[in-house]
């Protein structure tokens, strides 16, 4: 997509959001604020505390990306500043500061990975990228607290749930601070760039409607004036059906972004793994995929669900959105092998034994065991756990199904593998040590 496909109007953002089942709330006077035939600038922010994002920033990514195909100018803020804070939204701790070299050499990361889905290329609606450093550090303390802190009373930032959930376990002045911060980065955002709209989880909402406070305030309009000067807008909190933690792969990793923190095999099986009551939600939130085409999608999983079909075109989108064609199709592709009924070739498990949960294995003088490679891979925690699997039948070595705890192992695919499939989706691939 580039600037001038952009032909969607900005009122129809809303509605979008509400059939995709995103929207969590809004400011009054929204609607007709995007009703009203100008464009508008809109914000998200993004943390900087890796030099990746995450797939639960694809949240705020595809809020950007939608408010830009409806004809609004999407604004990505990289918290260079308030990563040095920390937001205590969500969080149940303080977060670890970071440094100012770490956070720049991250801001850099970020914005190569928001260039997949925004664009930045120049025309009224093109994606910016701003860093709030370049701001929050030429402030000076007094000035801060003169300008900004004395709009805001004690009790009314107690109010806010993201202060409230961590009264008790502890909350420093470094993290209660972040409330003033985030609505100073609003406050000049709409001063300088003329940003209407901050966007974001609704986890959020209190600092969002922080930052319109002190907007109202130092431009003298009322709350209840006809007329705001900047709105909010809060994306519902996903909340996995099937009880899964979106964004944590089996072991509980995060999923990253990028390709160097989560291989696009791994990425794309992630997907592909989606439990059949989440698939719509995540088709609706994570494609461009048209209503008539997800309910489709929904149709044939529910009629076929053992296909995947769903699955499958999730996993391609999104992987090709996030890492390129080519290395979609290599991870269909590569997926497809190690899965299919046939013994993935040995070209196939070198080429993915760096990129899925993989181990070496040594077997016992004598040979292996199906026993001893279960427990030696970590795949099992006990002798009990393997036997009970073998009992289920959920345990296969090389394609063959485990009946005994001390059956032999098969012969080594090219004399380098073994392919442990335990339970329906998951597999890993062992490899010899050299003296195996």
């Amino acid at each position: 997509m580039t600037v001038a496909d952009i032909t969607g109007s900005a009122s129809g953002l809303l509605a979008e959001l509400e059939w995709r089942g995103i929207l969590h709330a809004t400011t009054p006077g929204l609607a007709g604020r995007l009703g009203s035939g100008i464009p508008i600038a809109g914000y998200n922010g993004f943390d900087p505390s890796a030099d990746s994002l995450h797939v639960g920033h694809l949240i705020p990514i595809f809020g950007l990306l939608r408010l830009q195909r409806h004809g609004g100018r999407p604004i990505a803020l990289v918290g260079g500043g308030t990563g040095m804070i920390g937001d205590p939204s969500g969080r149940s701790s303080e977060r670890n500061l970071l440094d100012r070299a770490t956070l720049e050499s991250n801001v850099v990361a970020l914005r190569g990975q928001l260039q997949r889905f925004l664009d930045f290329s120049p025309g009224a609606g093109a994606a910016v990228m701003v860093n709030n450093l370049d701001w929050l550090g030429e402030l000076t303390l007094i000035d801060f607290l003169r300008d900004t802190g004395k709009h805001f009373t004690i009790p009314y930032m107690l109010g806010k749930d993201s202060v409230q959930t961590r009264l008790e376990r502890g909350l420093s002045f470094t993290e209660f601070s972040y409330m003033l911060l985030q609505s100073y980065d609003f406050w000049h955002l709409h001063r300088t760039m003329g940003v209407e709209m901050q966007m974001g989880g609704a986890d959020q909402w209190g600092n969002i409607t922080a930052g319109l406070e002190l907007i109202r305030r130092t431009a003298g309009v009322g709350e209840d004036a006809p007329q705001q000067p900047a709105h909010g807008l809060a994306y519902k909190l996903l909340l996995s059906p099937s009880g899964t933690k979106f964004g944590k792969s089996e072991g509980g990793e995060s999923v990253w972004l990028s390709a160097e923190r989560t291989s696009p095999y791994a990425f794309y099986q992630y997907w592909l793994n989606t439990d059949d009551r989440d698939v719509g939600t995540y088709l609706r939130w994570f494609t461009e995929f048209g209503r008539e085409e997800i309910e489709a999608l929904e149709v044939e999983s529910s009629a076929r669900p053992e296909a995947r079909d769903a699955q499958r075109a999730l996993a391609r989108d999104i992987t090709a959105r996030t890492h390129g064609e080519v290395a979609a199709e290599e991870a269909q592709d590569d997926s497809e092998a190690l899965f299919a009924a046939a013994t993935p070739s040995v070209g196939t498990l070198r080429r993915l034994f760096s990129a899925v949960d993989s181990f070496l294995y040594t077997p016992l003088p004598g040979g292996g065991t199906v026993g001893h490679i279960s427990i030696a891979s970590n795949s099992y925690g006990s002798n009990s756990e393997v036997r009970r699997a073998i009992k289920q039948g959920s345990l296969w070595v090389n394609e063959q199904r485990a009946i005994d705890f001390d059956q032999p192992l098969p012969e080594a695919i090219g004399g380098e593998f073994y392919v442990l499939r335990t339970g329906k989706r998951r597999k890993r691939i062992g490899r010899l040590t050299p003296n195996g």
